[in-house]
């Protein structure tokens, strides 16, 4: 029997909640209490745990729950050459008072080099793991612009962004490939910056940094095409858009509309997850723009609140969303993530299997299956 490939009707966007004892050896890491080797191990367990969680609802997409991160992009981030964290980029204000937190901001120091292979290590445990073929998710390479603009970018190392641009392509390439060539046929990009570009204050705070937030887009998506543009053709590469996620609270809203046309029909990539949880994301509207060969994974179910949806809501949005695009180019996912950051939002596990039980359950209803749509 062959093993389920993407897209799939029923799907995760990867990070879940970690384990106390994970989070309890990570401090113990983080003061030197134990090493980088002990560390390890103990993540492998969560990992290992985590993976029969996840086969044993059904759910044909296997993450590591991002249990090796701190941040879902950081974490990435920081093994690049030439890559600086430091300081925050500013939310919405009401959001970063409720949430108490604004992102981290990365910096361009210098030249950018892929050193050596970033996720390789994980994706070989995980894959060891599970007969399915395991999803490896990454941070879209746009981050390395929005947070900062061009002056995030030293103009010594880069005094042309083309240039910029082009070892950013290339360190992402040289990423993918490695995956590609020990076996990883499913990626997914995480982007946080296109969705930004719905909300009208992120947008004035883009415009404040001498950037154009109409031609914003049109420039990620050739940041993203050239990153992803040796892709192999069985290798499935996604794209998560998130208007942030720490401790349930968010940094961004604003429908899909100003960036749909670009986003569905300028980027080359295979399909989508996109979150449609609240009245934050907007109206399906922008689905208009989705061409017949894209697939889009609806994220209706939300992972920011313990309270499970009920299947009449989710299957009545589902139809609804259906009047901008065939139900058959359509899959179903939590919102987004449970835990982008270590912290973890504001839920229990229980609660979250839960979740991720009933995406693969409404699937199998609406669909006669939570695995391959094609």
């Amino acid at each position: 029997m062959s093993t389920p490939t993407p897209p799939f009707r029923a799907d995760q966007v990867g990070s879940l909640l970690r384990p106390r004892y994970l989070l309890d050896a990570r401090e113990q890491f983080a003061t030197g209490k134990i090493d980088a080797a002990v560390l390890r191990e103990v993540e492998n367990r969560a990992i290992a745990e985590a993976v029969k969680k996840q086969e044993a609802i059904g759910l044909p997409s296997i993450s590591d729950g991002e249990f090796r991160r701190s941040y879902f992009h950081l974490d990435f981030f920081r093994h690049l050459d030439g890559v600086t964290i430091e300081g925050n980029i500013n939310a919405s204000s009401s959001v970063q008072n409720s949430a108490g937190f604004s992102p981290p901001k990365l910096s361009v120091t210098g030249k950018l080099r892929h050193q050596y292979p970033i996720s390789l290590g994980d994706y070989q445990f995980l894959q060891a793991q599970t007969p399915a073929k395991v999803k490896i998710t990454m941070p879209s390479p746009t981050m390395l612009h929005f947070r900062g603009g061009r002056a995030g970018i030293d103009a010594k190392a880069y005094p042309d962004l083309e240039e910029f641009f082009s070892d950013l392509a290339q360190a992402y390439r040289d990423e993918i490939e490695t995956l590609y060539q020990a076996g990883c046929r499913n990626i997914q990009l995480d982007d946080t910056n296109l969705a930004y570009l719905c909300d009208p204050k992120m947008r004035a705070d883009a415009a404040a940094r001498g950037e154009d937030p109409n031609t914003l887009p049109a420039l990620y998506a050739r940041i993203i095409n050239a990153a992803i543009e040796h892709k192999h053709q069985d290798l499935t590469i996604g794209i998560h858009l998130c208007r942030g996620n720490f401790k349930s609270g968010w940094f961004a809203s604003g429908g899909y509309e100003p960036v749909a046309d670009v986003l569905f029909n300028s980027l080359n990539v295979n399909s989508y997850y996109l979150e449609f949880d609240d009245e934050r994301s907007g109206d399906f509207s922008p689905l208009r723009f989705v061409p017949a060969s894209k697939f889009v994974v609806l994220g209706l179910v939300s992972s920011k609140i313990g309270a499970l949806e009920t299947r009449d809501s989710i299957i009545a949005r589902l139809e609804e969303a259906a009047n901008y695009m065939p139900k058959n180019n359509m899959g179903l996912s939590p919102q987004c993530g449970f835990s982008s950051t270590s912290h973890g939002n504001n839920l229990t596990e229980e609660q979250q299997w839960n979740k991720l039980r009933f995406v693969v359950d409404v699937a199998k209803e609406v669909w006669g299956t939570a695995g391959s749509a094609r």
